[in-house]
């Protein structure tokens, strides 16, 4: 029901933009507390990023149903679902995990409006408004939970329309050509490399630096554990190779004819003829609301206290791009703590118990509002990670050797 009975029904309580994981989440963790007038809006549908993924892309964090033992699982969205009971696997697919957010969207009977652009949001008097390309929504409270998929980042690299993004690759074996070049050498940039290898391609992954050497207790700021074991088997069994070129920073791309050449700031021009393939990331899901959470500099800034604009009351934002200090938030296991945090600051300004209903999002990660955990902390055992190999550019050779030491 609604806490403002004297409003009109088309004022919603709570409207969120996004039928993805960070706007699902939010919208149980809500439901648990009774908000009932609430509906959740998207331009495409629910888990729609995740089904235009390459057909080969995993989720790089596992999935185990360990749920049971107090531990939820790391690509769930609420602390009494199991991805990995759900779907029986431990990296879905992004249709299989589309199809987890679909379910559960079913299952908490969440309100999910598909077709809906927003292209302003603003407030007026004591509600905020979502002017759409169709009509104006008007609420109480707005989270803004959209993703990133469809927000690709090509400025960083001039002379982009002659490349390809990685989210606009449907399948990596089916990619014209033999040998290609990756820029950017992070998870996505890896992992194109790995698709492409294992397809029997040559490739080359440009690099501002060597993200495959690096160490971090932080998982966003190096290559996942599942990443590494890819890359060690594809040097030893994939039919394609691999070649880094580290160091690389990639300014520029110019065309010439049938050849595509890859300016360096440092270093000789690369030549290829396929077009590179950009894996540079994506440049925020921020959009029509950007403004709302505009700091100082390029980066969005969010009130600590429940990730809501400093600009703007009342407007919440949860997902990837989500930053505290030092703490990054860009995956699911990370921005889904902070789903009973919102919740709870929405739910208090209702008048709504939340002690009680958000006791289990509590109990499991799903409301921390410790932003300094893990971002200095020192492992009780250094890590027994293998030294670098020999400053080589192809690395297949060089594991071989290893692996029959």
């Amino acid at each position: 029901m609604s806490l403002f009975p004297h409003e009109k029904r088309h004022v919603f309580d709570v409207l969120i933009v996004g039928a993805g994981p960070a706007g699902l989440g939010c919208a149980v963790a809500l439901g648990q507390c009774g908000v009932e007038n609430l509906l959740v809006v998207d331009r495409h549908g629910t888990g729609a990023s995740f089904l235009r993924w390459p057909r080969q892309m995993r989720m790089i964090s596992p999935s185990f149903h360990s749920n049971p033992f107090g531990q939820p699982d790391l690509n769930a969205i609420t602390p009494h679902t199991s991805v990995a009971d759900f779907l029986r696997t431990e990296h879905p697919t992004g249709e299989q995990y589309a199809a987890y957010l679909q379910a559960l969207a079913e299952h908490y009977r969440i309100p999910v409006r598909e077709g809906v652009e927003v292209r302003r949001v603003f407030r007026k008097g004591r509600l905020l408004h979502l002017e759409t390309s169709d009509e104006t929504l008007r609420a109480h409270f707005v989270i803004w939970a959209a993703g990133e998929f469809f927000f690709p980042n090509a400025a960083s690299v001039e002379g982009a329309e002659h490349c390809l993004h990685n989210s606009q690759i449907a399948d990596w074996p089916e990619l014209p050509g033999v040998e290609h070049a990756v820029i950017g050498g992070f998870e996505s940039g890896i992992d194109a490399a790995i698709h492409l290898a294992r397809a029997g391609k040559s490739v080359h992954v440009f690099s501002r630096g060597e993200p495959w050497h690096r160490d971090s207790t932080d998982p966003s700021r190096a290559l996942s554990p599942h990443t590494r074991d890819r890359l060690k088997d594809v040097f030893l069994h994939a039919p394609g190779t691999i070649r880094f070129h580290k160091h690389a920073d990639v300014a520029a791309v110019e065309r010439h004819g049938d050849t595509c050449r890859l300016l360096l700031r440092e270093g000789e021009p690369f030549e290829i003829s396929t077009p590179p393939i950009l894996c540079t990331g994506f440049s925020g899901g921020l959009g029509p609301v950007a403004e709302h959470f505009a700091g100082p500099d390029v980066t969005p800034v969010f009130s600590e206290e429940a990730d809501e604009s400093l600009r703007t009351e009342g407007l919440f934002y949860s997902g990837p791009l989500l930053r505290h200090r030092q703490s990054i938030f860009c995956f699911i296991y990370k921005f889904r703590g902070r789903f009973g945090v919102i919740a709870r600051e929405i739910c208090q300004r209702l008048g709504l118990p939340w002690e009680e209903p958000l006791k289990p999002w509590r109990e499991r990660g799903f409301l921390v509002e410790d932003l300094a955990c893990c971002t200095d902390c020192t492992c009780a055992v250094e890590s027994a990670a293998e030294p670098d190999p020999a400053p080589a550019e192809d690395y297949r050779a060089a594991a071989k050797e290893e692996a029959l030491a």
